[in-house]
């Protein structure tokens, strides 16, 4: 049992990638939360493109 908790402590080989995956996920979190409220606005605004022509 030792030795497997060390092993699983010492093996960093997909760190990396976890890693990536975070920073990829807090990407995605802030602009969904950035562009969330501006979908109103650009639909609006295709809205009266539309209707001007």
């Amino acid at each position: 049992m030792k030795n497997l908790l060390r092993w699983l402590k010492s093996e960093e080989s997909g760190q990396g990638m976890v890693e990536y995956g975070l920073i990829i996920a807090a990407i995605a979190v802030v602009a969904i939360v950035t562009l969330t409220p501006l979908g109103g606005k650009v639909a609006a605004m295709f809205t009266n493109i539309g209707a001007s022509l």
